[in-house]
């Protein structure tokens, strides 16, 4: 048999990356450990409790460094179920990277935030396309998805579109937001604050052409 039909062949058999049962999905989380992740600044803020990441304590975020495409990601759709609790406030960043302290410079944040002060809002683009209306309850479970093709960044909470941008050929960004730009790169869960307390599970995502 030739090579090239027995390559052919072996491709053919081998599902394709992530491919299974969830039709494309990977998790990234397993619901046991943060094998895979790392943490900046103040470990003690993330924890595993009955198959969830536990957010709560001083600034930290936890940054996806396990093997799903060496965590650089460019084009993907990614979903995790979230809850809040009162007053919390906590994100969800991509095309950022490690940063031993701070909020992460590079890449956006998706808002994860109900009923805290901050009039920004759950799903929102942090800073560039915010949202001013709260699209789920404290104390409840609801489902965030983020979705980027090419400059084309879409969020949703429970399927309803909460935010749909297109990034400029030559955006304009100032100070914090200067590297808030569409790239390539990790995730990162944010722990805000003290007073703020988030839970994830479910954290899965899906390459894209």
């Amino acid at each position: 048999m030739k090579p090239l039909l027995i390559t052919a062949l072996i491709a053919m058999a081998l599902p394709a990356f992530g491919a299974d049962s969830k039709d494309g999905w990977t998790s990234l989380f397993d619901g046991k450990t943060l094998d895979g992740w790392k943490i900046s600044e103040k470990p003690g803020t993330f924890s595993v409790k009955d198959g969830e990441i536990v957010v709560r304590g001083d600034r930290s975020h936890l940054f996806y460094d396990g093997p799903v495409l060496n965590h650089n990601f460019k084009n993907f759709e990614l979903k995790t179920d979230v809850m809040t609790r009162k007053g919390a406030n906590s994100g969800v960043y991509f095309h950022t990277e490690f940063q031993e302290t701070g909020f992460p410079n590079k890449g956006y944040e998706v808002q994860v935030n109900n009923t805290h002060t901050d009039p920004k809002k759950t799903a929102g683009l942090y800073g560039i396309q915010d949202n001013f209306t709260a699209p789920a309850k404290d104390d409840e479970w609801f489902t965030l998805t983020i979705k980027v093709e090419g400059k084309h960044i879409v969020t949703k909470v429970n399927d309803k579109v909460i935010s749909d941008y297109t990034e400029e050929a030559t955006p304009k960004r100032e100070g914090q937001f200067l590297k808030r730009l569409v790239s390539s790169g990790t995730f990162a869960l944010q722990g805000h604050d003290p007073a703020s307390e988030v839970h994830f599970k479910n954290i899965e995502v899906k390459p894209l052409p």
